[in-house]
């Protein structure tokens, strides 16, 4: 029987909670199937782990965690602790130092979430962003020269590599290609003349080895003007770190809200761990309290099994998630109903086994 080491960093504010029901799920999948198994290693870390040490992660956790065949991340972020540090010294290091270059996000309308736009079809919300996870705007580039003087100046670098860009365009081509769909490059050109240019030049350049491909090319204002007036130009979707970034929270909004925003983090050379997870933050507002929708993290779950092999389950995991937003019965109250955190966890597990 296959053993899949999974290491799990439950994190910040609702992280645990919505965790515990994401564990619980991969377990039973596992169980039905009696192919596999999951062995699960819990990790402190975070921002608590910080306010007590220091550090966002033990000074060994790197090497901990590469030894595994995924990290499962629940959520990073609290109160009292700068949001640059808990985003750097945790989830960005992990992104680069195992090189997790392909931020994957669904951008989908289930069958029976809600969507704030009005007559939409709901098979017209039915994109995958493929956003580029290790460069770009968040590189971390830059300088800070004569801070507290009055000609105080910052200084922040968009970092391009052609290697960076060709592998994640690369990507989404093949993606598009494998699923018949068409590709969508969002830049703004117009305005960042070096680097936008360049992926630009790339995107075409790697074009070329795909002519069964129908791609368009949208500046990033006018692609957010179009995802909110005409989602169905949308399937699949290439851009850079930062415009990925904003436009998967408003592919989340128009999917049925955060609650049910998931995305991968993927190594797809698989020389180091991939990492899955809910994309809704800690909420620490609600934390502790039972009310976290665990949606999100199961369908982190789902994408998961994809990733190892397993489509026919990481289908099935979403089909559940559907059955339980269609049923309306067992819900949190992000979405409308008063059900609690492990309740709504349950009613995916009933409807995957029945």
């Amino acid at each position: 029987m296959n053993t899949y080491h999974i290491s799990v960093i439950p994190g910040d504010g609702i992280g645990p909670e919505v965790l515990a029901e994401g564990k619980k799920v991969l377990d039973r999948v596992a169980q039905l199937d009696g192919g596999f198994r999951f062995q699960f290693t819990d990790y402190p870390w975070g921002c608590e782990y910080y306010l007590k040490h220091g550090k966002m992660l033990a000074d060994d956790g790197m090497d901990r965690l590469r030894d595994s065949d995924a990290v499962f991340l629940g959520a990073v972020g609290y109160p009292g602790v700068p949001d640059h540090i808990s985003l750097w010294d945790l989830l960005l290091r992990i992104r680069k130092e195992f090189d997790q270059y392909v931020n994957l996000r669904p951008v989908k309308l289930l069958r029976g979430a809600p969507c704030p736009l009005k007559d939409v079809d709901r098979a017209s919300i039915d994109m995958t962003f493929v956003r580029e996870n290790s460069e770009g705007e968040y590189a971390g580039s830059g300088a800070w020269l004569n801070p507290g003087k009055p000609h105080e100046t910052v200084i922040q670098n968009g970092v391009f590599t052609r290697v960076g860009c060709e592998r994640v365009i690369r990507f989404a081509y093949e993606l598009a290609a494998k699923e018949g769909k068409t590709l969508t490059n969002i830049t703004k050109s117009n305005a960042l003349n070096y680097s936008m240019v360049f992926w630009d030049q790339i995107f075409k350049e790697v074009g070329q080895d795909y002519p069964q491909v129908k791609t368009y090319s949208y500046l990033v204002d006018a692609a957010s003007m179009f995802m909110v007036k005409d989602p169905g130009r949308f399937q699949v979707v290439v851009t850079s770190n930062l415009f990925g970034d904003i436009l998967t929270d408003l592919g989340a909004a128009i999917a049925g809200g955060m609650g049910l925003a998931a995305g991968a983090n993927l190594n797809p050379e698989r020389k180091y761990p991939s990492m899955f997870e809910p994309i809704h933050g800690s909420a620490p507002d609600i934390a502790g309290r039972g009310l976290a929708n665990p949606l999100a993290t199961v369908w982190a779950a789902s994408q998961m099994l994809d990733f190892f092999g397993h489509p026919d389950w990481g289908k099935r995991l979403i089909d559940a998630i559907e059955a339980v937003l269609v049923d309306g019965s067992v819900l949190t109250p992000d979405l409308g109903g008063t059900a609690t955190t492990a309740q709504v966890g349950a009613a995916v597990l009933a409807k995957l086994e029945g």
